[in-house]
Parts: structure tokens; sequence; C-alpha cells
């Protein structure tokens, strides 16, 4: 850029320079020649220079108004931005550095519509925030505050990491099919699609000194498409999330602070005559879980969480512009501590449906249904949750309804 302005002040000079000459007895014709000379010549100079870079404003609002039926036992109504898609805006650029090479950056800052207060414990750029390199033939490499491998391969073949977004998130986001937490201080590659099939992984630094393994983050996914047809699959392993406030995932981002979370996952879906149904499978352990950033203390601190998430999902274009979408959950969580275990169930069911105003406008609903069993009553994950509701239900039903307004720019 430094040279584009350069050149482009040097051409500015000349055309002044050119254009004062015409007062000096220059006659007419040649005053014109001369002016069209050098604006072609600033055309060619300078037009490529600046075609090599460009940098995008985007963003997306999402505000609408939420029914909790029971939260401590009351109901409540709420305004929320956060729930079909996170309110954010972001600026993202890249730079054509010849033979098939790109720089490329993204920042993308989470924000309450309601309130204009930043998501992400107040992180300027909390939802991610990265630069890096992308080639035509070796893929990318980028460095910073990211999604994990889960979030990138298998989340958009569930319903809340697709077209549902938190409302329909397993229970606490255990698998962080909704991306719940983010990876900092990241270093990730991505491969190119070769015959449908790419590749991608991901190591968060602890950045202490002495502890590198000390709130490390690692995950790696394959994503495979053949026309209508997707399959994924990940894994991801933290050590102590949610244990320092410096590390790969800090305490204000984890959904379970532990001494180590192991997830595995693997979804698939196809499309045909306007219906795409799919269906994820992931599996979470837990060592030593202390607490969740949904409701706290979990009691179980040097014992074990293990889920089991199984979703099955169907969206539907009833015409281009109206779409229906439904999904069901079913999860088992098994805790256990000082040889007693406890074994809970959660159903849940959800319903959407949006219109399509514009390409970037949409109204639309939501309903989410959720029922936990519980073999211990006084165990703190037998209450009902839904993430995104007002709060934690005082039974072991909950249900969240939402009509709300998108608008992407």
């Amino acid at each position: 850029m430094d040279g584009a302005v350069s050149v482009s002040r040097v051409l500015k000079t000349l055309i002044t320079r050119t254009t004062n000459l015409s007062y000096r007895g220059i006659d007419k014709p040649m005053k014109k020649f001369k002016l069209t000379a050098v604006a072609g010549l600033m055309a060619m100079v300078s037009g490529p220079v600046f075609a090599q870079s460009s940098v995008t404003l985007f963003g997306v609002l999402d505000e609408g108004i939420n029914y909790t039926s029971n939260s401590g036992g009351k109901s409540a109504w709420q305004m929320s931005s956060i729930d079909l898609a996170t309110s954010r805006f972001g600026l993202k650029g890249q730079e054509d550095l010849g033979s098939g090479l790109q720089a490329i950056f993204d920042l993308e800052s989470g924000f309450n519509t309601e309130s204009g207060t930043l998501l992400y414990g107040g992180r300027l750029f909390g939802y991610e925030a990265y630069v890096g390199l992308v080639s035509d033939s070796f893929g990318s490499l980028t460095l910073g505050r990211q999604f994990d491998s889960i979030v990138d391969t298998v989340a958009p073949l569930t319903a809340n990491g697709n077209w549902g977004g938190y409302l329909f998130s397993h229970p606490f986001d255990n698998d962080n099919t909704d991306g719940i937490y983010h990876v900092a201080n990241s270093v990730k590659y991505t491969s190119p699609t070769f015959r449908g099939l790419s590749a991608t992984a991901l190591i968060g630094l602890s950045n202490q000194a002495g502890g590198f393994a000390n709130n490390r983050a690692v995950s790696a996914g394959i994503k495979y498409n053949i026309g209508d047809f997707n399959l994924a699959a990940a894994y991801a392993d933290l050590s102590n999330p949610g244990m320092t406030s410096g590390g790969s995932i800090a305490a204000d981002d984890a959904n379970f602070s532990a001494k180590n979370q192991k997830t595995y996952g693997i979804g698939a879906s196809y499309a045909i005559h306007g219906v795409t149904l799919a269906a994820v499978y992931t599996h979470v352990a837990i060592q030593s879980p202390v607490s969740s950033v949904f409701i706290g203390d979990l009691g179980l601190e040097g014992g074990h969480l293990n889920f089991d998430n199984a979703e099955v999902n169907v969206l539907y274009n009833f015409t281009p512009a109206l779409i229906f979408g439904g999904m069901y959950t079913y999860t088992r969580a098994i805790s256990s501590i000082g040889g007693a275990s406890t074994s809970t169930h959660w159903n849940q069911l959800g319903v959407q449906a949006q219109y399509l105003l514009s390409k970037r406008t949409s109204l639309y609903a939501q309903a989410v249904y959720q029922k936990v069993s519980d073999s211990a009553a006084s165990n703190v994950l037998g209450y009902a949750y839904i993430p995104g509701s007002a709060g934690v239900s005082s039974t072991s039903n909950q249900t969240v309804v939402r009509v709300a307004i998108n608008h992407t720019f």
C-alpha cells in the first residue's frame, strides 16, 4: 500500500503541473492530450496496486422476545440478541501476495443489541480475532482467538450449529456444537478440499511458563461432501479448561471448568427435494468437573461426568421464502463421585418457522421444550435448563418460545 500511495502522489503532482501549464501558453489540444495521457497512466499503474487488497465491514443483528415457562419457579419475558445468531459486527480483509497466496484477517465483536454491551466478558473482539495466510494449493494457517474443530465440522450438521441457534443446544452445550467456548492463543490449519474431503486441526496454547499443558486445547476434524451428502467427524481434548484466566479457554469462556474434557463427534446430512435430514452423535468425557458456566458448582470435583448426545433434525424449504425446521435430541449423562453414580436423561424437542423478507432480513419464531429425568432428586443436573432461557427451572421441565427479527449486512 505504501507503494500505491507513492505512485498516487507522483501522478497527482504530474496532473497538477500539467494543468498549470495550460495557463502558461499551452493550447487546449495539447492540454487535453496531456491530461488524457496522465489519466491513462494512473489507471494502468495505480489500479492493479489497489486491487490487490480489500477490507469488508459486515455483521448480523438478531433481536427478539423470549418467554421462559419456569425460571426459579416463575415465568419470564425477556429481550435477547444471541439466539438464532450472535449479534456482532466485524472486519475481514485479504491481501493478494501472488502465486496463489493471500494474507487474511478476521475481527468480530459480539454484543447485546438490547443494551449495546459487549459479550464474551467484555472482549472487544470476543467472537473471533485472527490473522494468517491462505494458499490455493496448501490451505490456510491462522493464529488468534478461533473456534475449534467441533464447531468447524460437526456443528453445522446440528440444529443449533446450523439453522436453529442457541436455544436448540444440547444440555449445557456440553459438546460445544454451539461454540460456547472459543480457543485463545490458537494456531489452526485447514486443508484445501480434495475430491470433497477436507481436514482441520487446532492447538490452543496455555501461554504459561512451565505449564505447557495447563489449559491447553487440541482438536482435529474432517469433512466430506459429495453432491447433497455431507459427513463429518471431530475430536477435541481440553486440559484444565477454565482453570486459568490466560490459557486457551479462559475461566469466563469455558462451558465446564475441569481437569480434562474430551469430545468425540460424528454426523451426516442428506438433502433431497427441498428437505435436509441430519443426524449427529457426540460423546463428552469430563474429569473432575468443578463447575458449569450455566449452573455453577456441580458438586463433582474429583469425580467424572460423561454425556452422550443423539440428535436428528430436519429442515424443509416450503417455499423459497418460508422455511420450517424441527429437531429431537436425547442426552444421557452419567455422573460419579466417591463410588456413587447418578444417571440423568434429557429429552428435548424444538421447532422453528422462518420467513425471509429479503436476502438479508427475516422474521422467525421458535419453541423448545426440555424434560429431564434423574435418578437422584438432589442432583443439580436434574432440573431443566435450556441454554438461552431466563434461568434454571425449579422442576424437571422447561419451555422457551421466541419471536424475533434477523438482519445481516
